[in-house]
This record gives C-alpha cells, sequence and structure tokens, in this order.
C-alpha cells in the first residue's frame, strides 16, 4: 500500500477500482457530500450528467457509480465509495477529480472541524493508495480532495487537498456545471380549466413552425436535496408537462456491518443468522381500485411498463450489493396510481432499526433527493418509511416511519384490506 502526501501522485493498477472517503462526523460536521466529476482534457465536464453525486449518483455508462454515502464504518467514522469502471470511461474524459463539501455549513463551520479526513483507493477491497488530508487550520468548505488522471495510457492517482472557496454550487460551475438556483415550493395545483373548443391550441404547445427542442430550455443539475422529519413530514413534487414525472426510483441502503443478534433467526424466527439483510418492498393502489404488493417475498417483483406501474429489481440475496435496493415506479403512468406505501423489514439480522443505519431515498427527475432515515429504535420486524400519494396529480411524499409486527397490521393501519401468508424467499 503506497500512502501519498500532498501533491504526490502513484498508479492505479486496477480496472474496477473503488474510490472510499472516510472521515471522523464531530457536532459541527455530521456529514459531508462527496462527488465526483468526469473531465475532460480542459478540465471541465462535457455535460451535467459527468457530475455523481447525491442527486445524480451514476455517471454515463457507468463509469462512476455514488455507491455509499455517508455510512457508518470502523471507529465511528463515515465514509462515502464510488465505483469505478476505467475501461467503460467516456471518450474524452481524461480526469475524474473528486471533492467534498459540507452541506447548509453554518457560520464558523469548515473543514478544521474534521478531526480525520482520508481518501483511499481500493482493489478488491483493500487499500492500494490513501491519502490522509490535512484539515487543520482550513476555513473553507469545499475541498477538491483528489484526482484519478490518465498519463500516456496509465492511470494514476494524485493527492490534491485544495480548499475551495464557496459551496458545492460554484465548486460545480468551476467545472462546467449548469446548476439550477434554490427551487421554489410547488404551487398549489390549478382549477381544472373549462373546455376549449377543439380549434384552441393547448397551453404550452410550440408554436407553429418552432420545434420542441428549440422551446425547451437546457437541463441543468438541482443541487438541492430534502430530508424528511417529524417537523418537515412532506413534499410535494412539481409534475413535467410532458411525460409526467418519468421514472421515479426508490433506493434502500443500510449499515451491512452490523453484527446480527445473538440466538437464531431471522424476520419469521427461525433459521441460522446470516447478517443483516434489509428487504424493500411496497404495497400499491391503483387508481381503478387494484390493489397489491411488490417485494422479493413470494417473487412478487411487479411490472414497469405494465400495472401496477411498480418493479422491484431483483433482490440482493448475498448482502453484497454496495447501493442498496432498489424499487421503479413509472411515472409516465402516475394518473393511473392512487397511492405507493413504501416499506421495509428485517429479513435477517439487525437487533433494531437505529442499528441499521437505514435510509430511504426518492429520486424523480429534475427534482430534489428526498430522503427519510430510519434512525429510531424499534424491535418490531416491518417499517412503512414513506407514502407516495397522487394529490390532485401531484406527487406528495409523506415521512412514515411507523413500525408494525408484519405486513398485516400495516395493512390494517392504513386500510389496504388485503389477505397475507407467510412466505419465503
Amino acid at each position: 500500500m503506497t500512502q501519498l502526501t500532498k501533491g504526490a501522485n502513484a498508479p492505479v493498477n486496477a480496472s474496477a477500482p473503488v474510490v472510499r472517503v472516510r472521515f471522523a462526523p464531530s457536532g459541527a460536521v455530521a456529514e459531508i457530500d462527496v462527488s465526483a466529476f468526469l473531465l475532460q482534457g480542459s478540465g471541465k465536464v462535457s455535460g451535467d450528467a459527468d457530475m455523481v453525486f447525491y442527486g445524480q449518483p451514476e455517471g454515463p455508462g457507468g463509469a462512476v457509480r455514488l455507491t455509499a454515502q455517508n455510512v457508518p464504518a470502523d471507529g465511528g467514522a463515515k465514509e462515502t465509495t464510488f465505483a469505478v469502471a476505467l475501461g467503460a470511461m467516456p471518450a474524452g474524459v481524461e480526469k475524474v477529480a473528486v471533492t467534498a463539501t459540507i452541506h447548509g455549513a453554518g457560520r464558523g463551520v469548515s473543514f478544521s472541524q474534521v478531526a480525520s479526513l482520508e481518501v483511499a483507493v481500493l482493489d478488491g477491497g483493500s487499500p492500494v493508495v490513501t491519502y490522509p488530508v490535512d484539515t487543520a487550520g482550513m476555513v473553507e468548505t469545499a475541498l477538491i480532495l483528489g484526482e484519478l488522471y490518465l498519463r500516456n495510457g496509465q492511470w494514476k492517482f494524485r493527492a490534491v487537498g485544495q480548499g475551495f472557496a464557496g459551496g458545492l454550487k460554484p465548486l460545480a460551475e468551476s467545472f462546467g456545471v449548469s446548476v439550477d438556483g434554490e427551487p421554489e415550493p410547488a404551487p398549489p395545483p390549478p382549477p381544472a380549466p373549462a373546455a376549449r373548443p377543439p380549434s384552441v391550441p393547448r397551453v404550452g404547445a410550440p408554436s407553429p413552425g418552432k420545434s420542441d427542442a428549440a422551446s425547451a430550455a437546457a437541463p441543468s443539475i438541482n443541487l438541492s436535496k430534502v430530508t424528511l422529519t417529524k417537523e418537515r413530514k412532506s413534499i410535494d413534487l412539481s409534475k413535467k408537462a410532458a411525460g409526467g414525472y418519468g421514472e421515479v426510483r426508490i433506493n434502500l441502503n443500510w449499515n451491512r456491518n452490523q453484527a446480527p443478534p445473538s440466538g437464531g433467526g431471522g424476520f419469521f424466527g427461525f433459521g441460522k443468522p446470516k447478517g443483516v439483510d434489509l428487504d424493500l418492498g411496497c404495497l400499491f393502489e391503483l387508481a381503478d381500485g387494484r390493489k397489491g404488493a411488490v417485494q422479493a417475498l413470494g417473487d412478487s417483483f411487479g411490472y414497469f411498463d405494465g400495472p401496477p406501474y411498480v418493479q422491484l429489481s431483483a433482490d440482493d440475496r448475498t448482502g453484497q450489493s454496495a447501493d442498496g435496493e432498489w424499487l421503479r415506479i413509472n411515472g409516465r403512468h402516475w394518473d393511473e396510481i392512487r397511492r405507493v406505501l413504501v416499506y421495509a423489514f428485517i429479513y435477517e439480522g439487525a437487533p433494531n432499526w437505529a442499528a441499521t443505519d437505514g435510509v430511504v431515498t426518492v429520486f424523480a427527475p429534475d427534482q430534489p433527493p428526498v430522503e427519510v432515515r430510519l434512525d429510531e429504535t424499534s424491535n418490531m420486524g416491518m417499517c412503512a418509511v414513506t407514502l407516495v400519494e397522487n394529490v390532485g396529480g401531484q406527487m406528495r411524499v409523506s415521512r412514515e416511519v411507523k413500525y408494525f409486527q408484519n405486513h398485516k397490521p400495516m395493512d390494517e393501519a392504513y386500510g389496504w384490506g388485503m389477505r397475507w401468508t407467510r412466505g419465503s424467499k
């Protein structure tokens, strides 16, 4: 293993390295946001898709993927990781810059209050290059940590450790990313307009002779993120005029290093402990009254392009997937969906929910990520995490975080009225 000092570099021989950023949280800095920028030879991105961060966790072609963020690590530290596929880098990319920022930093908060900060390049789970960043005396809330770069056909890692004035927005803009301003709260839906004669063009239609492409504004990155709490329980997401909400992705991630409880089994009270296994699922109700569940138990994975327009990605039965489990909602058919109750349950391991450090995040196109943290203690196996409702055509995401013994009492609490039997996966 090679340990670097500021300005030094080392070769990276792995074809699929993992970049890990680990830090010691403090009262002033509980989390840091780590981002990666895929840069051309000019030092700029070729487009906004080349920024990988909490709001856009995968770059073009999957060359860089955000696989974990601010998850617990050894010794009370927290870490964020990126999986990098060097062979899949888009044409022209010569550098991947890794940065860190302190979101919403108050007056006097800076990286000097982070006691330890380290960047490491891993191959097969083991560090091959490390760089302990010296944060003493830093007054900045943004930092360029290091960079993977291509030189004479060889990928290398350089330790940078350079402070940057301002937060994530000016940092991203310095790399050529177009950034939205702070979004306005979504207005209430307007009353339905009176019927119009067929000859009257619909509102928002392009002028004759003007293409949709010409009339559309260029998209830009939204750096906002929303955490739903007991105080801020819900948010309405803005509906785009064309194509509804697009593909809405819901992610469940958790701390897989939590030791399993002593003694026997899993969620149903039998079997041998296999470590922490959380499962993601949902109850759905369509506008025509049809109801059901989408979950790995019973192999009910749903459908994306047909009813119920909700699909669960294949369940990770090995526990090795770093980016957790995913549900997809086809927002192009949002008018056909009445509500979706997203839940998680402890299939095996984890003595309580606070120990899992679980988080559910809702990603919708052109919207800030919405996260709900499972940070309360409970010995019940089921948690109703968030309710996604169709309210007058708007998508409302609400924090629930209510605990139940199993599916049946949760169903009864929300009035789904389904019959439940024991299942397995």
